[in-house]
């Protein structure tokens, strides 16, 4: 039986939603090798040109995609990967053009876990020691863990490099550390000494009890990479009760949705009209609609880092979301 035509779906929306239906499957299935997805929109009339270029991405390559035109929108992961590279440091050489719109909601943390027989409890014993670790990263090469890291190890005196020429080796493969992983069964089986990541709550309350130990920073650490763009951020011991202490480290919260600073204002209003709208249809991290209320306002999971887009600022005013302080 056919719908009434007037709440029957436009043609273009019953094919798109099978396209992002089918890029949401694949891209989350654990057999497939794909991580994100780009959509590309075309106008109708015959025009052959695609002129909208949406890229969900969870990378470094979405922020230089927008940057250079390539796509309209993107989204990255964390926040501080934004807030980075608007200010042209660490690996960004030059301030990048782009702006948030909204952050979606994500708590999250980095940690750095050594075997505790190692005898170090901070980042900078590394370089001060210069310890030959086996070090397991992400497998994910354009992962900005991977320049974060870099950019760590700089503010702590040494490099990756360093840590090879000292006689260590450094191990990419895999995704999250989960404690019965791969990556946590090569610490377990002496393969490796160290692993950097984040996801906290999947390895950090379960690490320690084979062994691993989390390693703070030192205020002077963190002070460098806040002046470079990142947020401190404190793993707490009670919210993990076998840590053996709150952990100083960086933050690695949000997912900023982010458009160049010189879109036009009629489109970023209408993608936040349409993030408005469709709400309810959007997945997050946490159960109900995509909380879009909030993700144009400071919180530990929506981190503000870098100003929104004026347009989107004007959307999010109008519809009341800058006026809510107390809305969860």
């Amino acid at each position: 039986m056919k719908l009434p035509r007037e709440t029957r779906p436009a043609t273009a929306t019953i094919r798109s939603r099978v396209v992002l239906e089918i890029a949401s499957e694949l891209v989350g299935r654990k057999d497939q090798t794909n991580i994100q997805a780009k959509v590309l929109l075309r106008p109708a009339r015959g025009d052959k040109e695609w002129r909208l270029a949406l890229f969900g991405s969870s990378t470094t390559e979405g922020i230089a995609a927008v940057a250079s035109g390539e796509a309209d929108l993107a989204i990255t992961n964390p926040s501080a990967a934004l807030s980075v590279a608007v200010r042209g440091n660490g690996m960004f050489k030059a301030p990048q053009p782009v702006r948030p719109i909204a952050v979606i909601p994500s708590f999250d943390l980095c940690l750095f876990g050594v075997r505790g027989d190692l005898g170090i409890t901070h980042i900078e014993e590394i370089a001060e020691r210069k310890l030959p670790l086996r070090l397991s990263l992400r497998g994910e090469r354009d992962h900005y863990l991977q320049p974060m890291l870099d950019d760590i190890l700089a503010a702590c005196g040494c490099s990756l490099a360093d840590i090879e020429r000292w006689g260590g080796k450094i191990a990419y493969g895999g995704t999250l550390p989960y404690f019965n992983g791969p990556r946590m069964d090569a610490y377990r089986n002496g393969e490796i000494d160290a692993i950097f990541d984040e996801s906290v709550t999947n390895w950090c309350n379960d690490a320690p009890t084979i062994g691993m130990r989390f390693l703070q920073m030192r205020e002077d650490t963190v002070r460098k990479l806040e002046a470079l763009g990142y947020r401190r951020g404190i793993v707490p011991k009670a919210d993990f009760p076998n840590l053996q202490e709150d952990v100083l480290s960086l933050d690695f919260s949000g997912w900023p949705i982010l458009v160049r600073a010189d879109a036009s204002g009629e489109f970023v209003t209408q993608v936040c009209e349409a993030l408005a709208a469709r709400a309810d249809r959007i997945p997050w991290q946490s159960p109900g609609p995509l909380p879009v209320a909030r993700m144009c306002r400071e919180a530990p999971d929506t981190p503000q880092l870098v100003p929104l887009h004026p347009a989107a600022t004007r959307v999010w005013r109008a519809l009341g979301y800058l006026d809510q302080p107390g809305l969860g």
